[in-house]
């Protein structure tokens, strides 16, 4: 399923211009494959200074690796969401190195596909605390920082398609729609503080994040929008750019939709569809 090209190229045209976020300090999650990938491979490209962090280190080196390669000044920074503390500490680094951050993508995450009635308490919690209060523990930590030094910030959080159910992953469902409410709570809260909060919501996306799903799910996702193809992370890379530049400036709040169409016409199912949705076909 992963279509390498699709997020790993340093030469495609960039629909951007290239000094876009010269010097700006971006902290990108989950950078070490997928969509986290293409977003951080972005901003470098753009001339930003990059800080990836996630859990396997292997593949943060190879992303930093790229990173070098044209140029860009990259810092890997092995870490749990999971744990606030650990947060943290990462927060006090990018400060201490760079003297500030600019932006904050929370990609990172993580989910199974499987029927909910089936969830152990264990995988369910871990899917809701990685999802949901890692990504908070994220925002809240850069939020502080920005506000103890009278910076303006912007956070865009990486969701999914939720307002028509997501049947397989419903851990991820509910987590993200948590997700997108708190952001938009947390967007007029801190809009005194010059911190805009939003969101990415991507449908479906060709990486290897797809390759959890079944044969089933992976022939019938293209078909669940109406494109009628799977989206690339390139695509996720541009939404994320657009709310971080300039051209995001009076954004705030909002969910920025990528997904084909998805969420007005199609469904996607993550399992194999049961024989009661199948019937008339």
């Amino acid at each position: 399923m992963t279509d390498a090209a699709s997020y790993d190229s340093l030469t495609a045209p960039l629909t951007y211009r290239d000094d876009l976020l010269k010097d700006q300090v971006v902290l990108v999650s989950g950078a070490g494959s997928g969509i986290g990938k293409a977003i951080a491979i972005q901003c470098g490209r753009l001339g930003a200074k990059v800080v990836i962090c996630g859990r396997k280190v292997e593949k943060l080196e190879a992303t930093a690796a790229m990173l070098r390669s044209i140029g860009a000044e990259v810092m890997v920074r092995p870490a749990t969401i999971r744990d606030a503390e650990d947060v943290d500490r990462m927060q006090a680094e990018i400060w201490d190195r760079f003297g500030r951050l600019d932006h904050l993508v929370n990609n990172a995450g993580g989910q199974f596909p499987q029927a909910a009635i089936d969830y152990s308490v264990k995988g369910w919690n871990a899917v809701i605390d990685t999802n949901l209060n890692g990504s908070w523990y994220m925002m809240q930590a850069a939020a502080k920082r920005w506000r103890d030094a009278g910076q303006a910030g912007s956070i865009v959080n990486i969701v999914t398609v939720v307002w028509r159910g997501m049947p397989g992953v419903a851990h991820t469902c509910a987590a993200r729609a948590g997700v997108i409410y708190l952001s938009k709570t947390l967007a007029i809260e801190w809009a005194p503080l010059n911190i805009r909060v939003n969101c990415v919501a991507p449908g479906a996306i060709a990486t290897e994040g797809m390759d959890v799903y079944s044969e089933e799910a992976q022939r019938d996702l293209p078909s669940s929008n109406l494109m009628q193809r799977f989206g690339q992370a390139r695509d996720v890379a541009d939404a994320v750019t657009y709310l971080v530049g300039p051209s995001g400036a009076f954004v705030t709040g909002e969910v920025m939709v990528v997904d084909g169409g998805n969420q007005v016409w199609g469904d996607q199912w993550t399992i194999p569809r049961p024989d009661y949705f199948r019937q008339g076909r």
